[in-house]
């Protein structure tokens, strides 16, 4: 089993930053890409980043945040960080990290289903 906790969320002013964290534990997170997704009021789940079991650059954004958030893995990879910068209105949402329900894929997916381990989200709201 893995069990993912987030924190880092917050208010912050359009433009400002933020750092999330996902702190993970069972033997087998490190060995999982992860990724984070988000989710505004009436809106569906929607992707915002992943990254592999092997971390570095094997990464995936969607189109709305390239260039601005920026996904890592710490160096035990069992914590996952989303640094989000020049944030928008638009970012509000609640944010919560996800664990890839298979072992060692090499294309970390980006579909909400092909995750299988989900954290209680953090909220980032972004004032204008």
């Amino acid at each position: 089993q893995v069990q993912l906790v987030e924190s880092g969320g917050g208010l912050v002013h359009a433009g400002g930053s933020l750092r999330l964290s996902c702190a993970a534990s069972g033997r087998t997170f490190s060995d999982r890409g992860a990724g984070w997704f988000r989710q505004a009021p009436e809106k569906e789940r929607e992707f915002v980043a992943a990254i592999s079991w092997s971390g570095g650059s094997n990464t995936r954004y969607a189109d709305s945040v390239k260039g601005r958030f920026t996904i890592s893995r710490g160096p035990a990879k069992n914590t996952v960080y989303l640094q989000m910068n020049s944030l928008k209105p638009e970012d509000t949402a609640v944010y919560y990290c996800a664990a890839d329900s298979r072992i060692g894929r090499i294309l970390v997916p980006t579909a909400r289903w092909e995750y299988d381990y989900w954290g209680q989200g953090t909220q980032v709201t972004v004032s204008s």
